[in-house]
């Protein structure tokens, strides 16, 4: 159950608050043609693309990271996406819509994420849904990534408020289990890249199946 004391609002990014996924799927599937693979279609890289560079590296070419070639290959991954991140990503239906409404109630918000800041800081610069987030905490922003609570430990104290007062919504296990650890209200956004898990086993107090549904958890909560 959500408490009745929020103060403030926490997103994941990547398939919470922006759909990455074309973005994150073409950096991956250009490494496959460059060499002379045939191209994937966007909805093979879709499921995985909260994964990173592991998913996608792991669709184009069916490695681990335990592959000898990993690092390599991850980094070129990532020259990829950087010349390209923001030309198919976009924001969900519904998310300026509920930032908007987050804004006229006083609720701060912000984003933790944990896509490092060479590509976070770019990225939401970029995109004018950030402009009002009052933090953004990348993977590499405190020593630790989710599921650990460290990064979003450190926005609400970014943010100025508890922890306890502070709702995470997220669209992965990670995003749950560093929600809890931080000791803040939790919410699956299943509209995300949910890929084969099931969200209910995730143990998140809360559900929502569009953005706008948070609005309506917030309502009964007061």
């Amino acid at each position: 159950m959500i408490r009745p004391e929020v103060k403030a609002v926490l997103f994941d990014l990547d398939g919470t608050l922006i759909d990455s996924a074309p973005d994150l799927g073409a950096a991956a599937d250009k490494m496959r043609t460059d060499r002379g693979l045939p191209s994937l279609p966007p909805e093979r890289y879709r499921p995985m693309a909260g994964a990173g560079a592991r998913g996608m590296l792991g669709v184009a070419f069916g490695i681990t990271p335990d592959h000898p070639d990993f690092l390599q290959l991850r980094e070129e991954f990532f020259r990829n996406y950087e010349s390209c991140m923001t030309e198919r990503t976009y924001v969900f239906e519904g998310v300026a819509q509920l930032i908007d409404s987050l804004l006229r109630r006083a609720l701060p918000w912000g984003v933790v994420t944990n896509k490092a800041m060479r590509f976070t800081g770019p990225l939401t610069r970029a995109m004018p849904l950030f402009a009002t987030a009052r933090t953004v905490v990348g993977g590499d922003t405190t020593p630790h990534s989710k599921p650990h609570p460290a990064p979003l430990l450190e926005a609400a104290r970014q943010v100025g408020v508890q922890p306890h007062e502070c709702i995470y919504v997220g669209d992965d296990l990670r995003d749950v289990q560093a929600g809890k650890a931080a000791g803040m209200g939790t919410v699956a956004a299943t509209y995300g890249y949910l890929g084969s898990t099931d969200v209910n086993e995730w143990g998140a107090d809360l559900h929502i199946g569009t953005p706008m549904e948070l609005l309506e958890l917030l309502r009964q909560s007061r």
